[in-house]
């Protein structure tokens, strides 16, 4: 108001000066004017004075000598004014930048007095302290997952390329045997044809011998019979003993079971070697289908061993997978419950705050009831015994009575004044604290509202329940932010 009140005086002295000066101005030009009629007037009439006209011309030069020596001093003046309005000015402009600075440095400090104060900033930096725990924690079971998988990676490389190796050394294996399987049956078929060749060269000599052995037996037959026939002559002829004859019976049996003998053995030794060739063809065979059987048994071991490092992991992951879901689920669940919690709890307080309030309104009335009561027995009192009423007669009795009442009004209006001031005092000063908690309130929420700023885009997955209060507080992070934790939201319900 005081600025307003000198801008307005130096804009009336400005406007007064210039009114002065336009004043000035006519005046001399209505002089000039004057001079011009009287030069005029000189050139019609040139008898006129001329001490006359210098004398006017004198007075003219004066008078414009003083109206600018006077317009001079007020120009100063003026540059004066002016110099010390523009110094009051940036007095006043110095004064209120350091109010600005004192205001705001004020602002910071109770600022920074109610981030260290408030409860609700530092339990959100609590939990984003938490939830920067817990990406960590998740980075580093992230890590540990991908080591693991990479492990798991490596050693199905590991056994795929052993498989590989395996099956190539199996092929290769599987050729060589077939190599000495073809040897062997090119050996087999030559042996066999060797032995043929052998057994038919034996059968051949052994016909010749069944033949040399016939003729051979023929004449020893032939021979026999004429020793025999020759002995039995003999025999006959010697007539012996019986038991001659029966000797040569005996050893004549004796000889045909030696040759028998001699017939199986060699048969039996012909089907010694035809088994002896078969079971030498089974223990190929045999061993042909052990090495197979091993080939198809260490391939399926490979096989199944694989399949269950790739069934181990993606049950892994389906656990870790459902212990994810199942914690964010639970975490929504508490999530609901606490903020249904802080909702009555909130709606409690208020019914019992406002319950107080009324009580103690109606206490503070009673009291103040009771106090005036008892204050205007206490006073009646006071001044029937002072005056001692009962010694006047009954009109100065009333009008002691009504004086004092009427003084005993005015006691109890004055504390009634005074009570009233008390009870404006206390309401100002509770109006003050509570637009101080409001100015503190809105503060927390801009410094909590920063926090999530700041922090809850980084920490996206991985914040706390009870971080936002709101939906509010997720449309302020931005579209893509909401979208993104709408779509973790519904993972978590599902």
């Amino acid at each position: 108001m005081a600025s307003e009140r000198r801008t307005l005086s130096f804009s009336e002295s400005h406007q007064k000066l210039v009114d002065i000066n336009y004043c000035k101005k006519l005046h001399v030009e209505a002089l000039q004017r004057l001079q011009n009629q009287t030069r005029d007037q000189m050139v019609q009439n040139e008898n006129v004075d001329r001490a006359e006209r210098k004398r006017f011309l004198r007075l003219l030069q004066d008078e414009q000598f003083e109206l600018d020596m006077e317009e001079a001093i007020q120009k100063a003046e003026e540059n004066k004014r002016l110099r010390q309005l523009q110094l009051e000015q940036e007095e006043k402009l110095a004064t209120e930048l350091a109010k600005l600075k004192r205001e705001s440095l004020k602002d910071e400090k109770l600022r920074q007095q109610v981030r260290e104060n408030s409860a609700e900033l530092r339990e959100l930096e609590k939990k984003l302290k938490a939830a920067y725990m817990n990406k960590e924690r998740a980075a580093q079971i992230a890590e540990k997952d991908a080591i693991k998988y990479e492990q798991m990676k490596r050693d199905a490389e590991i056994a795929r390329t052993m498989m590989e190796e395996h099956q190539r050394l199996i092929k290769e294996e599987n050729a060589a045997e077939d190599k000495r399987n073809q040897v062997k049956a090119q050996y087999s078929h030559d042996l066999e044809k060797q032995l043929e060749e052998q057994e038919k060269q034996k059968q051949e000599a052994y016909e010749q011998l069944l033949k040399e052995k016939l003729m051979i037996d023929e004449i020893v037959r032939k021979i026999y019979e004429e020793d025999q026939l020759e002995r039995q002559q003999r025999l006959e002829k010697m007539n012996t003993t019986r038991r001659y004859i029966e000797e040569f019976q005996k050893e004549q049996a004796l000889w045909r079971k030696k040759k028998r003998e001699e017939m199986e053995e060699e048969n039996r030794k012909i089907i010694e070697f035809a088994k002896l060739q078969q079971q030498r063809e089974e223990d190929r065979m045999a061993k042909v289908q052990e090495s197979e059987e091993k080939r198809l048994q260490l391939q399926n071991t490979l096989t199944q061993r694989l399949e269950e490092m790739l069934r181990q992991r993606e049950d892994l992951e389906q656990v870790r997978q459902e212990l994810y879901q199942e914690e964010q689920a639970e975490i929504y669940k508490k999530k609901l419950e606490e903020e249904a919690e802080e909702k009555l709890r909130k709606q409690k307080e208020l019914k019992q705050d406002f319950m107080d309030q009324m009580a103690l309104k109606e206490l503070v009335l009673q009291a103040a009831k009771e106090e005036e009561e008892t204050f205007r027995k206490a006073m009646l009192a006071k001044f029937a015994e002072d005056d001692r009423i009962e010694l006047m007669n009954a009109q100065k009795q009333r009008m002691k009575q009504l004086e004092h009442k009427r003084a005993v009004e005015k006691l109890i209006e004055e504390r009634r004044n005074q009570f009233l001031a008390d009870k404006q005092r206390e309401l100002e000063e509770w109006q003050w604290q509570q637009r101080r908690q409001g100015c503190i309130n809105a503060i927390v929420e801009e410094e909590r509202l920063k926090l999530l700023k700041e922090h809850a885009t980084k920490l996206l997955g991985y914040l706390p329940k009870g971080v936002f209060k709101n939906e509010d507080d997720i449309d302020m992070l931005g579209e893509e932010f909401r979208k993104a934790y709408q779509k973790r939201s519904e993972i978590c319900e599902k």
